[in-house]
């Protein structure tokens, strides 16, 4: 996931990560962000496997979050061939790609106007990863092949309660804004 500073990408990388944590799953969370404290490009990469874990550093990623255009230039051309892709359209130019797998949704737009909360949109993406991930559109690796096993939205609604423990107060629009991105694809 990429996005500018402030727009809560390495939290959503934890949350992701804390979610694979529910699943049995085995982990691992990168973050990486510029000398900025806001406005410059943010990153978290998160492995996923049911397998070891040899290094937390992907070189070929298979699903990409970028929350803004600029996050989208910057890893697309990184991309394994037919990645997923999630970017939100709200901020990002219409993109000509003919990936099938390429999903232009206006996140900013559905935390706005559903939500009524831009802070949102990071959890808003992750609900749209996971329900595209339990419908199989794409597969952490080594899971999917091995034992059937992804994210589910019940574990990300759990992990939101891990990783906002501290924070009790945004637990509920967090977990709703989950929800609205799973059910935003029909």
């Amino acid at each position: 996931m990429a996005g500018f500073g402030g727009q809560g990408v390495l939290v959503a990388g934890v949350l992701i990560a804390q979610t694979a944590m529910e699943e049995g799953l085995r982990t691992t969370w990168l973050p990486s962000y510029g000398a900025e404290v806001r406005g410059g490009i943010a990153s978290s990469t998160v492995i996923i496997s049911s397998d070891k874990i040899s290094s937390p550093i992907v070189s070929v990623p298979n699903i990409l979050i970028a929350l803004d255009g600029e996050s989208l230039n910057k890893f697309m051309p990184k991309m394994a061939c037919g990645a997923l892709v999630i970017a939100n359209s709200s901020v990002v130019l219409q993109n000509k790609n003919h990936n099938p797998k390429f999903y232009s949704v206006p996140i900013g737009d559905i935390a706005d106007k559903t939500i009524k909360n831009l802070k949102t949109a990071n959890m808003i993406a992750i609900g749209l990863l996971v329900k595209l991930l339990e419908e199989g559109v794409c597969s952490p690796k080594n899971t999917k092949e091995n034992n059937k096993k992804s994210l589910r939205l019940e574990s990300a609604l759990h992990a939101c309660e891990k990783v906002f423990e501290s924070k009790h107060q945004f637990i509920e629009i967090n977990k709703k804004a989950i929800r609205t991105g799973y059910n935003f694809i029909k």
